[in-house]
């Protein structure tokens, strides 16, 4: 037995799993933990196809660890998410989203072709529930609201100095 690669016939690929996205191992795995450390971090992010399906591997594995919440699956997570803050944002805020989801926390929309290079491009994102959703565009209205108060008073006072200086 053995390989026959001389003779034309390519080995089977057994156990040879993820895509290799043209990098060496240590570049593959550091792009991976910046896409997940990103995608926690702004819950949407925008990349190459094939690199949303090899980091949404990751970034599942991480939600499912945070879901444990235990000492060791903060050290799990850490080895990946390298950054403190993110870490606790992830156990403190995205865990909780699915503590009663089985998995599938991301999407990936497919959106375009990449000018240059007709690379396809996607959107991966965490999945949310219509009520977070709905609780988001709320604050959101909320901000806008609270902006649009602070610009009227700021254009207000402006006018009441301009017209004591006349």
């Amino acid at each position: 037995m053995g390989t026959d690669c001389a003779k034309g016939i390519e080995p089977m690929k057994h156990l040879k799993e993820g895509r290799k996205l043209s990098r060496t191992a240590s570049h593959r795995r550091a792009m991976l933990r910046n896409l997940t450390t990103s995608l926690f971090e702004h819950e949407r992010i925008e990349t190459t196809l094939e690199k949303a399906k090899e980091a949404r591997r990751v970034a599942e594995r991480m939600i499912t660890y945070a879901k444990r919440d235990s000492t060791h699956a903060r050290r799990l997570v850490a080895r990946t998410v390298r950054d403190p803050l993110i870490v606790r944002k992830l156990f403190d805020t995205i865990a909780p989203w699915y503590a009663d989801r089985p998995g599938g926390y991301t999407r990936i929309l497919r959106t375009r072709s990449r000018l240059g290079d007709a690379g396809e491009m996607a959107i991966l994102e965490l999945v949310k529930s219509p009520e977070q959703r709905a609780a988001e565009a709320k604050a959101r209205e909320k901000a806008a609201k609270d902006a649009e108060k602070e610009a009227k008073k700021a254009e207000r006072n402006k006018r009441i100095l301009g017209k004591k200086k006349e």
